[in-house]
């Protein structure tokens, strides 16, 4: 069985130490991490987030290419 894709409302509960959705939003951003708000108002933070992908992917994106290849 795979790993799903994004945290479970306990997961998060944990995460942040609230039960609250609003008090776990609030704490999400004083946390910095990245997460979207669903229809409920529920906050939903993926896997990847936590674990460190969503960095690397942002990192790989910002990676310096020297002014000759760019214009190649």
């Amino acid at each position: 069985m795979s790993t799903p894709i994004f945290l479970t409302n306990d997961e998060i509960s944990h995460l942040t130490a609230r039960k609250n959705k609003g008090a776990q939003i609030d704490a999400l951003r004083r946390m910095g991490l990245p997460f979207f708000v669903n229809a409920t108002g529920h906050p939903v933070v993926t896997r990847a987030a936590i674990e460190g992908g969503f960095k690397a992917r942002q990192e790989a994106a910002n990676v310096w290419t020297p002014q000759v290849l760019k214009t190649a």
